[in-house]
């Protein structure tokens, strides 16, 4: 398999006329002796904690703006900025773990989002806080280049499992990270929320910096045509296209859902309040927490039969969400619960099977691979946030879940087009 894949790699590199990379002083550990446990829980550590940047303000909205004296509109500018900003930073400056020593980016990351997290925390005004925002989504794409970071220093034999372990890092880092800065902010203050991420996002770069192995580059591109690499990467791979457009309608259900939860809760027949929605948040938790078991049989049994595994569960967990109104006040809460288990379950161990086969792709472009079916991901989250909101006001959650399941049905079959013929 790895002689495919270095003829495959040299065949590609050979018909976009890429340059062959500059002799560098950086060599990458052996597999085997660079990824004991403790790297691997670094590396999954460093993943949820930048990523949980990206959502601290979310439940603190309403405590910031009181406190800077802005309004709803003005301040709800802070989590769009900080979406943008990583929108942009998978886009713009993820590929650049192919053409750099990937620990350089990553340590100068980590120092960039402790500067930004602690902007936050200080600024004056909604305008400082606005720029800082900006500036978290661009280096929290630090996670970005720790995911493609573990897939390289895994053995090809664990390298479904090690993506998986560090991907829930990722995952409890998105589900939890409102949880946390709810209760935060509640107890010590919205900046103090700011300063104890910096605090964490400071620690795990000295820990990168003391264990974390150098990077050889894989190119020596100039970034223009780094960036152009992107589109050509996507039209000569068959099987980089599906991954990217079956986990973007995933995605759409995915977000669909988590954006509109809190409204339909505070609703009839509930009258929940922010709380209960981050209980959910706990639940989908759980089944983020089983992630590593799908890596674990991508390894086995391969990643197709855990992509089709996934958005089959994700696609029959929104089906019975359908249910709902047919049951009681109390039951409907249950089905919601075990519902959001499972459907977290089906999406993150797709997105970790959606992974185990990119990187095999081209090993010596993992960043732009990983940036490319990000993008798709990112796509769809935002494509599917729009349109469940407009479903909820016109037809209520019945149409949100009928969404979710339809574009999870249409990922299920996705998965079962095959890849044509040389474009692996």
């Amino acid at each position: 398999m790895s002689s495919i894949h270095t003829s495959h790699n040299q065949a590609a590199l050979a018909g976009t006329h890429e340059p062959a990379p500059q002799a560098t002083t950086a060599t990458t550990a052996p597999a085997e002796t660079s990824l004991g446990p403790g790297l691997v829980l670094l590396l999954a550590a460093g993943a949820g904690l930048s990523v949980a940047s990206l959502y601290y303000s979310q439940p603190m909205l309403v405590v910031m703006a009181a406190d800077l004296k802005a309004g709803d509109q003005a301040i709800g500018l802070v989590p769009t900025l900080t979406q943008l900003g990583y929108a942009l930073g998978i886009l713009l400056l993820a590929p650049l773990g192919d053409r750099h020593d990937r620990r350089r980016i990553i340590l100068a990351k980590a120092s960039l989002l402790v500067a930004a997290l602690a902007g936050a925390a200080l600024a004056p005004s909604l305008a400082v806080l606005l720029a800082a925002s900006l500036a978290i989504g661009l280096t929290a794409t630090l996670a970005q280049d720790i995911v493609p970071a573990a897939a390289t220093l895994a053995p090809n034999a664990r390298r479904g499992k090690v993506v998986g372990t560090v991907m829930t890092g990722l995952l409890m880092g998105i589900l939890l990270s409102r949880v946390v800065s709810g209760v935060v902010a509640a107890q010590a203050g919205w900046r103090a929320m700011f300063g104890l991420a910096a605090l964490g996002v400071a620690a795990i770069g000295v820990a990168a910096w003391r264990g974390l192995p150098r990077f050889a580059p894989t190119t020596a591109l100039p970034y223009k045509a780094l960036l152009g690499s992107l589109f050509d990467l996507l039209r000569r791979h068959g099987a980089l296209r599906h991954a990217a457009l079956a986990q973007g309608l995933l995605a759409m259900g995915f977000s669909g859902f988590w954006s509109t939860l809190a409204v339909m809760l505070h609703g009839e027949p509930f009258h929940m309040g922010s709380a209960a929605a981050g209980a959910f948040g706990l639940a989908g938790a759980a089944g983020a927490l089983a992630a590593p078991l799908a890596g674990h049989l991508a390894d086995r049994r391969g990643p197709e039969l855990v992509t089709r595994l996934g958005t089959g569960l994700t696609a029959l967990s929104f089906a019975l969400m359908c249910l709902a109104p047919l049951l009681s006040p109390a039951a409907q809460l249950w089905l919601l619960g075990i519902g959001t288990v499972g459907f977290d379950l089906g999406v993150q161990s797709t997105l970790i099977a959606h992974q185990t086969i990119v990187y095999g792709i081209e090993p010596g472009a993992r960043s732009r691979l990983n940036a490319v079916l990000f993008v798709g991901m990112f796509i769809g989250m935002a494509g599917g946030a729009s349109l469940a909101s407009a479903l909820l006001a016109h037809w209520g959650w019945i149409a949100v879940t009928g969404m979710a399941t339809v574009t999870a049905l249409a990922a299920f079959a996705v998965r079962l087009w095959p890849v044509p013929a040389g474009e692996a």
